[in-house]
């Protein structure tokens, strides 16, 4: 007894304090880990860009959705199935360099403004002309080769934008937020075009798609932006086009991250092409396997966007490029050789994470060592890599699937995955190197690098 108190209650008092002494510490640290997590959130033009572009893109996967639908239901051909696709990707391959000299001279505030609102009367058109019931193939494939010319500069210009945003400190979370926007809305989007189209028809979900602009659009004109201001410049659009070029082709550390980028969309993406036949063919899981599948995809992709969301800095990265491509080609490998549905749709979360992650790495690593006077412009390679190369990806892997069947297809695109990852991993201490000079050289230009920014540059 101590005080009329038994020890056992004095012990138990203690064990019962400490306990929830760890508890508040656990929480207090997830909390933490959450609101570090969402930090990018904190500036008032993200939120306005966030919660708009959520809703946009919601409504421009359903459209993707619906639009596919409403080509193979007039046509019932899958040649102008990708042909569709093909028409809608090729412009940003093509144009996408104009659109990043655009970001670099004009105001990148003002060219998103207008790229989105083109965008809404192009939703609007095609829904009109089917709701009305006017509408023929080749409207499909004007409207969508006129929508890749509006993403060729929309790219460049939204990418280069969110360090207009957030500024360089938080970059890195306002891409992987951004980037697990686009995957939740490719979850749901999709999943509400299925039931629309069911429904209503296809020309419904093209009309929600033209109104979901309208979310972006306000958000965007309720925005308070700094405007950078641009060096006056009397270079012809093809002179600056080629200094973009010049830059990433000597900047060896950027060049590597754009060439392996382009290498994955080019011999690795096409496996998402290839999806249906997998899903019908090799699986037997019919259309409800695809979206069951598709759907894995998103769910990894996004939880590699989220992954990324949790880091600060950009310390590091580059092993997470070298690691992120040589398990994306490992686990599309394995995928390749599955012919058990359930086991197909588990390993293709790694893929989806794995392929995520490279996308969102790369981005961030690039976009901390571009200047800001070329950052449109080195953007728009960046896209031409990651979208541009994907239609002819998609060729590729159709004319090797015909010949050699999709799952070698999908495994000769993976071991080159894993060649690329490897030999990226063989030269990364040396682009280690040039990275910290080009990130420290941007923080320079910004002010005197702090101890901080020093520790946190490329490892």
């Amino acid at each position: 007894m101590v005080g009329g108190i038994k020890n056992d209650d004095v012990t138990d008092h203690r064990t019962l304090s400490n306990q929830t002494k760890t508890v508040q510490q656990l929480a207090s640290r997830n909390g933490g880990r959450l609101k570090a997590g969402v930090r990018a959130l904190r500036y008032r033009n993200f939120q306005l860009f966030f919660s708009g572009q959520l809703i946009s893109l919601i409504g421009t996967w359903m459209q993707s959705v619906a639009q596919s639908w409403l080509v193979y239901r007039i046509t019932g051909s899958s040649l102008l199935l990708g042909s569709v696709g093909f028409a809608s990707q090729i412009p940003v391959f093509l144009i996408a360099p104009f659109g990043g000299t655009m970001a670099d001279r004009a105001n990148r505030h003002r060219v998103i403004i207008a790229t989105q609102t083109l965008s809404m009367v192009l939703a609007f058109i095609l829904a009109g002309l089917t709701l009305t019931g006017k509408v023929q193939v080749w409207h499909i494939f004007v409207l969508a080769a006129l929508l890749g010319v509006i993403n060729a500069f929309d790219i460049p210009g939204r990418q280069s934008f969110l360090v207009d945003m957030v500024g360089k400190e938080d970059l890195m979370n306002a891409i992987a937020l951004n980037s697990s926007m686009f995957n939740g809305a490719r979850i749901i989007g999709p999943a509400i075009a299925g039931i629309l189209v069911a429904k209503i028809g296809e020309g419904w979900c093209f009309f929600a798609n033209g109104v979901s602009y309208i979310a972006v659009i306000t958000g965007l004109l309720m925005m308070k932006i700094q405007c950078t201001r641009r060096t006056p410049t009397t270079a012809s659009p093809l002179a600056d086009i080629r200094e973009g070029f010049r830059f990433a082709s000597r900047a060896a550390a950027i060049r590597a991250l754009l060439l392996l980028l382009g290498l994955v969309s080019l011999v690795g993406m096409p496996y998402t092409v290839l999806m249906p036949v997998f899903a019908d063919r090799i699986l037997h899981g019919g259309a409800r396997g695809l979206g069951i599948l598709m759907g894995a995809t998103g769910v990894g992709a996004l939880l590699g966007a989220l992954t990324l969301a949790m880091r600060s800095g950009v310390k590091g990265l580059g092993r997470w490029v070298a690691f992120s491509c040589g398990s994306f080609g490992v686990f599309l490998l394995l995928f390749s050789f599955s012919r058990n549905f359930w086991l197909s749709a588990a390993l293709l979360l790694p893929v989806g994470f794995s392929m995520m992650l490279q996308m969102a790495c790369s981005n961030t690593l690039i976009q901390a060592m571009v200047p800001d006077e070329l950052r449109g412009r080195v953007m728009a390679l960046y896209s031409m890599m990651f979208m541009g190369m994907a239609p002819f990806g998609a060729l590729l892997g159709g004319v090797l699937a015909d010949r050699l069947g999709a799952p070698v297809t999908v495994a000769i695109g993976a071991v080159a995955c894993i060649g690329a990852a490897v030999l990226f991993g063989m030269r990364l201490p040396s682009l280690q190197v040039e990275g910290r000079q080009l990130i420290l050289a941007q923080a320079v230009a910004g002010g005197e690098p702090s101890e901080e920014m020093t520790a946190r540059v490329v490892d």
